[in-house]
Parts: structure tokens; sequence; C-alpha cells
């Protein structure tokens, strides 16, 4: 059966009730709506500018940085802004540091997110292939702080990947210590190590700096923003700096002290 042009279907759409038919349209507007590009905010203003939105449906984004870098932060909000809107999110979790709590408390509706403890890296893989095949908007694979090798998975299985992400129309976030993906990625972004801000003795929050290292839009003209960190990263970003301080001082003690018996020793 073939289409009717625009120009016969003009008669019916005037007898039709106003609200109907504005809300009418052809196949060819159909398609040129499915092409226009469709992105997942991660309601984190900084990320969201240089994605041009945020995460692109159909693409894998990939994401590197050591701890306490953002990469939590990321997650957390990419889940709750997708959940928040309806969507359905799944999250591979190779390395079990998922916290349904803390999720929560940043605004994830949990009952839409599917949280997969895959062993290793293999399954986690695989778990990723399958999720994005069954309708998820949002597909997180979080490698998590193990160093990834590239040659771990190979090329080949990260090229699958966005071609599935692509086919079915879902935006894969991949969050790894170090680059992985290769040329399989749309967007890689790499954060750097955060820093702690303290007020006195207080910790007053912590940042990083965001960088775009990759794009294939040309219309992504921003290549760096400053990315907040959620509290728990800020946390515990901040209890390892102050173990630092803390050590550092005792250390300076017991130099000072052992100095000052040199020169009690030394006065006598």
């Amino acid at each position: 059966m073939s289409a009717l042009p625009l120009s016969a279907l003009l008669p019916v759409l005037q007898d039709l009730p106003q609200g109907i038919a504005a809300r009418l349209t052809t196949a060819a507007g159909l398609s040129r709506e499915r092409l226009a590009p469709e992105f997942l905010p991660t309601r984190i203003e900084g990320l969201d500018r240089l994605l041009g939105g945020g995460l692109p449906r159909g693409t894998l984004v990939e994401m590197s940085g050591r701890a306490s870098s953002g990469r939590f932060s990321v997650a957390l909000s990419a889940l709750a802004a997708a959940t928040q809107t309806g969507e359905a999110a799944a999250l591979v979790d190779p390395g079990d540091h998922f916290d349904p709590q803390g999720a929560a408390a940043a605004g994830a509706e949990l009952s839409r997110v599917l949280w997969l403890r895959p062993r290793g890296l293999k399954m986690a893989l695989a778990a990723a292939e399958t999720v994005l095949a069954t309708g998820f908007a949002l597909v997180i694979l979080d490698l998590g702080l193990a160093r990834v090798f590239r040659q771990s998975a190979g090329d080949a299985v990260w090229l699958r990947l966005a071609r599935r992400a692509r086919f079915h129309d879902a935006a894969l976030l991949v969050l790894a210590p170090t680059r992985v993906t290769g040329t399989a990625a749309r967007i890689v972004l790499a954060a750097d190590a955060a820093r702690v801000g303290w007020d006195r003795s207080l910790l007053d929050g912590l940042s990083s700096r965001l960088v775009l290292e990759k794009t294939r839009d040309a219309n992504m003209k921003e290549k760096t923003s400053l990315l907040n960190l959620s509290l728990l990263e800020a946390v515990q970003a901040g209890k390892k700096e102050r173990k630092i301080c803390l050590e550092r001082e005792e250390k300076e003690k017991e130099n000072a002290v052992a100095f000052s018996g040199h020169l009690s020793a030394f006065g006598r």
C-alpha cells in the first residue's frame, strides 16, 4: 500500500477536531523526527553542556578517571535523571560498588533501575549487551577501580556494544579508570584528579576538571568543564587527604622530638 501525499490528507485533517489534527503527521515527518538527536540529561550542568544537552541516545559515551574523579557522581545523577522522567535504566556493576540507599537519596527511582552484578569482565560485557536489547533507555557499565586493559575485551566487543546501543536507541555510558573502548565510543571524556576544598578544618567540597577528549559532533565547541562531585566522594577523598596530612604532621612531630633529643645529648 502506497503512502498518501500530504495534499491528499489536507481535506481529512480539516474535518477533524483541531486538537486531534494538530497531533497527526505524515510518515516522512515521523522519519525526520526519529532522526533528530535525542539526549538523556544527566542534570550535571557542566557535563550536559559539554555533551550538547546530555547523553546522546543511540551512542556509546566513555568516561575515564581514577578514584574520586567524578565517575560515581555521574552514574548516580544519570540514573536519577533518567528514572525521574519515567525511563528504565540498567547498571552493570561487576565491582559491586553501587549503593542503593545513596542512589535513592540522590533521587533515583529504584523501581526503574535494574542492578546487575556479574563476575568478571566477560560476563559484564555480555550483561551490557543483553540489557541494551531489552528496551532500557540508559545502560551504565561501571568497570570500577581495577585497571582494565583494552586488549582484555578486544575492539570487536566494544564495536558490537556501540551498534547494539545505536540499533535500540539507548544511551550506553562506560565508566572506567582508563580508556578501554577504542574507536567504538562516539564521545570520550576524562576526569582529572579531584581537588578538595577546605574551609578551615571543615570539608567544603570536591571538584574535578572534565575534559572532552574525543567527539564526532562538530557542534560541540567546549572542551573542558568543572565537575562538582557528590558528598560521598568528597568525604572519601577528604578522609584520604586528611589522613595524609595527619600522617605528615605525626612524622614532623617525631622528627622534631628526635632532633630535640639529639640536641640535648649534644649539650651534655
